[in-house]
């Protein structure tokens, strides 16, 4: 029927392990400044993300983080850098104020970043050798944005291996409907979406 909906593909749920990580995706204030080309009106996610890393802290695992970075010029940066002007914020230097971890999300010292050029989190980086030397098994997932580096990172968990459990607060996008339908997309298929009630009390269990 013309219009009708299609269910979802039939999925089964995925059992977290025991060894959790949690990675914080390209949280920087170039998201929360009004006057940045890249502003989405993340401020709730922010605050969700907030709490889901003060309970990894207090639980005492392991916690990661990711950034965006590019030469000048963007060389480095391919398709993608030309694809999204936005993304010349991140040139080294440019805009560091934009750059710059949002306030409260601050890595703290021990707590690794990985400098990305492109959406998932584990391109080109050495992500997935850090989180198995930490024999991790689960990768709890906050961040920016829920359609593109967000997305992309918690298919790339699956791909490699791990749990991905993206936490529906504390992850955010400029816009309800591609925020709606990638956790609709990624539940259905790659990862577990959990509200943060259920990841604190997930990391009070490990």
């Amino acid at each position: 029927m013309s219009g009708a909906s299609t269910p979802a593909p039939v999925s089964r749920t995925l059992q977290p392990g025991r060894k959790p990580a949690l990675l914080v995706v390209d949280f920087v204030r170039a998201y929360l400044e009004p006057a940045s080309p890249l502003y989405a009106g993340v401020e709730d996610a922010r605050n969700g993300a907030m709490k889901l890393l003060a309970s990894a802290r207090e639980a005492g695992v392991p916690v990661m983080h990711t950034n965006v970075a590019y030469e000048p010029g963007g060389a480095d940066g391919g398709v993608f850098f030309r694809k999204l002007p936005g993304l010349a914020s991140f040139e080294r230097g440019r805009h560091p104020e934009l750059a710059a971890f949002a306030e409260g999300l601050e890595p703290a010292p021990g707590e690794p970043v990985f400098t990305k050029q492109y959406a998932s989190a584990f391109f080109g980086t050495r992500l997935a050798e850090a989180l198995r030397a930490l024999g991790v098994d689960t990768l709890l997932i906050a961040g920016l944005s829920t359609s593109g580096c967000v997305r992309a990172t918690a298919v790339d968990a699956c791909q490699h291996g791990f749990v991905p459990l993206v936490v529906r607060e504390a992850v955010g996008d400029r816009h309800p409907a591609p925020h709606e339908a990638n956790l609709f997309d990624l539940q259905a298929k790659y990862a577990e979406v959990i509200p943060l009630a259920e990841a604190e009390r997930y990391l009070d269990s490990v």
